[in-house]
């Protein structure tokens, strides 16, 4: 390879979960729901195929700052801090060692998911008191703003607290510095990202469909969303064959 051309970096997959748990077959808003059976073959297959489930900051020093990165790294995420995480999620990352990074919305701590729509069922969200205790068990945390809004509806001054206001609640819930942000929805700007980076965060998530090793800079890393509907053979197909999207452009 010449010495001047940039060396591709391997794939990286961040994917994306809300909640997990037992569902009914939801009619709308299937990327919201994670049914707890396939959850836990998709764990298994990550597992028994030998992926390398590393943490957030792992994969972000990998793609940013030229340290080393495994094969099939994938990164598990998981939006919102809904209480179903604890219970039915955790136990099986547990079970095979992975570590995994959830964005908690900060002014909703042990209360209900009130931004969801009236044809979802208001799930509750974790308390301080299970941040805490999944802290201490390895689990790590970002913050995913204060109360869950489109950001670009807000002015300025509302999107500056939603940001940085998110960042120290749960910094002095957890007594360590929060590096990571996902914005809600995937909704942001320029102006947006510029303030997520003024905060002091060393990376932000986005909703946009690919893989994380296309990602233009740490403020706009892409993942990959798991749906309801995704067997195995979905599963694979977004691990193996998902890697850029039409609003993704490649860094290769």
């Amino acid at each position: 390879m010449p010495p001047h051309e940039a060396r591709a970096k391997p794939t990286v997959s961040v994917l994306m979960y809300h909640q997990v748990g037992y569902f009914a077959t939801p009619q709308k808003h299937r990327a919201g729901y994670c049914h707890v059976r396939r959850f836990r073959a998709q764990m298994g297959y990550l597992k028994s195929f030998d992926y390398n489930v590393i943490s957030l900051e792992e994969a972000i020093a990998g793609l940013f700052d030229d340290r080393p990165l495994p094969a099939r790294a994938v990164v598990l995420t998981f939006d919102d801090g809904y209480e179903c995480f604890h219970e039915h999620a955790f136990p099986i990352l547990a079970q095979h060692g992975f570590s995994a990074t959830i964005f908690i919305v900060t002014g909703l701590l042990g209360r209900c998911a009130e931004w969801l729509s009236d044809d979802q069922a208001k799930a509750p969200l974790m308390s301080a008191a299970t941040i805490r205790e999944l802290h201490r068990a390895g689990i790590t945390f970002g913050s995913h703003s204060n109360t869950h809004p489109r950001l670009s509806s807000l002015s300025e001054s509302k999107q500056r607290d939603q940001i940085f206001r998110s960042k120290a609640v749960l910094e002095n819930l957890l007594a360590e510095e929060v590096r990571h942000f996902c914005y809600p929805y995937g909704d942001y700007s320029r102006r947006i990202k510029d303030l997520v980076e003024e905060a002091g965060y060393t990376s932000a998530l986005t909703g946009r469909r690919g893989a994380a090793h296309n990602a233009p800079n740490r403020f706009e890393i892409p993942r990959k969303g798991i749906s309801f509907g995704d067997n195995l053979l979905g599963y694979f197909w977004k691990l193996h064959m998902k890697h850029v999207s039409k609003d993704c452009p490649s860094r290769r």
